[in-house]
C-alpha cells in the first residue's frame, strides 16, 4: 500500500471541506460550544443548587465522555462528504480509474474523516478542561484535568469511536442517495455513545476509566469486523456495478 496515494486522495477531500461553510462551521461551532457550554452548566449548578464542585465530580466524568459522542457526529459529517459527496457529483468512478487500489483510496477517505475530527475534539476537549480548571481549581484547589480518564477518552476511546463511523458510514454510503441521508442514517452510530452517555448520568454506570477502558475493547472487536465488511463494500466492482 502506497500512503502516499491515500494522502493525496486525504488532501483533495480537505480541500472539498474547506469550501463548505458548513462542514467547517461544525467543525469548530460544535466542539467550542460543547467545550464551553460543558463548564458553564456546572458554573450554573454550582451557583444556583449550592452544591460544591467535588460533589459534582461524577458528573465530570460524564460530561468528558461526550467528546466520544462529538467525534462521532463529526466523523459521520464528515465521511458523508467524503464518500457520499463524491457519488452524487459522480468523480468516484474517475478517481477508480487512476493507479490507485481500494485499500489506498479508502485509507485515503478514512484520513480525510478521522483528522480534522480528531483535531477538532482535541481543540473542544482542551477549552473544555481549560474552563473547568479555572472555575473548579479555587474550591479543590487542584486542577482537576486532565486526569486519567479523559486522557483514555482522548486518547484511545474517541480515535477508535471515530474509526467505527467512518466505517459504519462507508457501509450506509454503498446505498445512501445523497449527503443527507448517509448523515441521518449514519448519526445511529452516535445512539450506543449516547445510551452510555444516559446511563453515566443517572448513576447507572461510571464511566471512569476502566469502564472506557471496557469500551475501547469493544471498539477494537467492532472496527476490526467493520473493517472487514467495509473492506467488501469499498471495491470497484461493487461501486461501479450497485453504488448508483
Amino acid at each position: 500500500m502506497n500512503l502516499g496515494k491515500s494522502w493525496t486522495v486525504a488532501t483533495k477531500d480537505f480541500a472539498v471541506f474547506r469550501r463548505k461553510s458548513s462542514v467547517l462551521a461544525s467543525l469548530l461551532a460544535f466542539p467550542l460550544g460543547v467545550g464551553i457550554g460543558l463548564p458553564a452548566i456546572l458554573a450554573v449548578v454550582v451557583q444556583h443548587k449550592h452544591v460544591s464542585y467535588t460533589a459534582l465530580v461524577p458528573l465530570m466524568e460524564s460530561f468528558a465522555f461526550f467528546f466520544v459522542i462529538e467525534t462521532v457526529y463529526l466523523a459521520t459529517t464528515l465521511a458523508s462528504y467524503s464518500i457520499v459527496g463524491e457519488k452524487v457529483e459522480k468523480s468516484l468512478e474517475p478517481l477508480l480509474a487512476t493507479p490507485t487500489t481500494d485499500a489506498e483510496i479508502l485509507l485515503g477517505k478514512t484520513i480525510a474523516a478521522f483528522v480534522p475530527t480528531i483535531a477538532a475534539t482535541y481543540l473542544g476537549a482542551i477549552v473544555f478542561m481549560a474552563v473547568v480548571d479555572a472555575t473548579s481549581r479555587p474550591e479543590l484547589g487542584y486542577f482537576y484535568y486532565p486526569n486519567s480518564t479523559i486522557a483514555v477518552i482522548l486518547l484511545l476511546a474517541a480515535p477508535l469511536a471515530c474509526l467505527f463511523a467512518v466505517e459504519v458510514n462507508v457501509l450506509i454510503s454503498s446505498r445512501a442517495a445523497d449527503i443527507r441521508a448517509a448523515q441521518q442514517f449514519g448519526a445511529l452510530a452516535v445512539l450506543p455513545f449516547a445510551a452510555l452517555y444516559v446511563l453515566g448520568e443517572i448513576d447507572a454506570i461510571t464511566l471512569d476509566t476502566t469502564t472506557i477502558l471496557e469500551v475501547s475493547a469493544v471498539l477494537v472487536l467492532l472496527d476490526v469486523l467493520l473493517f472487514t465488511l467495509t473492506r467488501a463494500a469499498f471495491s470497484r466492482e461493487e461501486i461501479l456495478t450497485r453504488w448508483k
